[in-house]
């Protein structure tokens, strides 16, 4: 199974009989079996056929809508699954401040665990001093997350994390002519941060379809923020996975020279954008990651990183019922 990622402009979707083909002006571009499909994600001016959304609908498989440059817009469901159950303890969590932290400071220590794994891998070559000291600020952190008392203090704890993390991100990177200074979000203002940017948007979609099909609501969360219209769970749940996809992608694509400075529009305000050529590269690297196969820390056995997302999630409601008794986030070596 797989995602569909759409990103030629002007095409069209459409279901002929069980394959779904993308064309444009009458040429075909894509030609994939239905049953391969696990989601399909349209990037831009593309087209699909009422017959074609009714049919995935139908075969439970969703459509996110993104812009050109991979902005969330929106995304159409499968009809909301039957398991009330594990909604209604999802939302008893949520409002036990106890299960609620426990909760959170496991995501955290997860995250921060992994961007630690990170760094120890990349220093086995670099033996950066500077990188060293971030892996002993970073261990820090997670043994604080670890004990923290409320989310307030928790959220501090992350940030600062991230921050001795991302201090040293540019140390990882070999000469290509791309720097990252800082992460800077909304917009990107540099290629590195838009390439994490994108990546992060992707695994957010992926994150969310996982928890929609496990039988969850996406916008219960116990770590981030509630916002009107943000998937916090999906949010919540893609932290620890968060290193160990996008990031490894983004360093794969800069250090391979799979992507450089000239795969970048530069817009006004120094935002920086994917070309469509480039865009496409990254798709590529970014499921070929999916598809790598690890060593699960609670299962004992290789599963793709593309499963791990759903492991995670039907652990997390395998704890939110009572059938284990803590939330383990996966973290790897």
């Amino acid at each position: 199974m797989t995602t569909l990622y759409i990103t030629q402009q002007d095409t069209v979707l459409r279901k002929v009989d069980e394959r779904l083909k993308v064309t444009q002006k009458g040429t075909t571009l894509i030609d994939i079996p239905m049953i391969k499909v696990s989601q399909v994600v349209i990037m831009g001016r593309v087209t699909v056929t009422a017959a074609t959304l009714q049919a995935l609908l139908e075969r439970q498989i969703p459509v996110c809508y993104l812009t050109q440059h991979g902005r969330y817009i929106g995304r159409v469901e499968p009809s909301l699954s039957k398991n009330v159950l594990l909604r209604s303890a999802q939302y008893r969590a949520a409002f036990d401040t106890v299960r609620s932290l426990a909760l959170a400071r496991q995501m955290v220590r997860g995250k921060l665990a992994n961007m630690r794994v990170m760094l120890q891998r990349a220093n086995r070559d670099l033996q950066n001093s500077a990188v060293t000291q971030a892996v002993a600020q970073l261990k820090a952190h997670v043994t604080a997350a670890e004990v923290a008392t409320s989310h307030e203090q928790l959220r501090g704890i992350e940030g600062a994390g991230s921050a001795a993390y991302f201090g040293v991100f540019d140390a990882l990177l070999k000469p290509s002519g791309m720097h990252f200074v800082k992460r800077v979000r909304r917009p990107p203002t540099d290629p590195v941060n838009a390439l994490l940017s994108f990546g992060y948007a992707l695994l957010a979609n992926d994150m969310q379809s996982t928890v929609n099909a496990v039988g969850f609501d996406p916008y219960q969360g116990y770590l981030h923020v509630e916002h009107y219209g943000r998937p916090a769970l999906a949010l919540d749940l893609m932290e620890e996975f968060r290193p160990l996809i996008v990031d490894s992608v983004v360093l794969t694509c800069v250090n391979k020279r799979i992507i450089g400075p000239k795969d970048f529009v530069i817009e006004l305000g120094q935002v920086h954008r994917l070309t469509d050529a480039a865009r496409r590269k990254f798709l590529i690297q970014y499921e070929e990651r999916k598809q790598t196969e690890v060593h699960h820390p609670v299962f004992g056995y290789k599963v793709t990183y593309a499963r791990c997302l759903e492991l995670q999630a039907r652990l997390l409601g395998k704890y939110l019922k009572g059938e284990i008794e803590e939330y383990i986030p996966f973290v790897t070596r």
